[in-house]
């Protein structure tokens, strides 16, 4: 599911299955299958309440909402992250932890702001709230 949840996060963000997309599903997916958060089927819900708890959440909070997005740098990408899943996601894309985060920094703020365009994360499968904003 990560390969296809990477590609819709890539056409999401207007660069097909690019790296930082495929980073980002492989993410969403490591999370929301650990099933800490109580996200369900939609583990958005499981990454924006990890980046808090990580100490991104006035950043987070503001690509979920409707004003503008505050940038974040890789290294609180890393921080915030739990080791385990920034190493799998890095392992599964070729690359380094620090390479990871700092692409994961890039995308989420765009990302998260396109999958909550009303300001609140939405219910719901998260490949279907992909397509619903491609």
């Amino acid at each position: 599911m990560g390969d296809d949840l990477g590609s819709l996060l890539g056409g999401l963000l207007g660069g097909g299955s690019g790296k930082g997309g495929d980073l980002l599903g492989a993410l969403l997916t490591s999370l929301g299958g650990a099933g800490t958060h109580g996200a369900g089927s939609n583990p958005l819900g499981a990454l924006i309440d990890t980046l808090k708890e990580g100490g991104l959440g006035a950043k987070a909070d503001s690509w979920v909402g409707t004003g503008g997005n505050q940038e974040v740098s890789g290294p609180e990408v890393a921080q915030a992250l739990p080791y385990q899943a920034l190493d799998h996601v890095a392992g599964q894309a070729g690359v380094t932890p620090e390479e990871a985060a700092d692409r994961l920094a890039e995308v989420l703020p765009t990302a998260v702001d396109r999958l909550t365009p009303d300001g609140s994360v939405p219910e719901g499968s998260l490949e279907d709230l992909i397509r619903q904003r491609m």
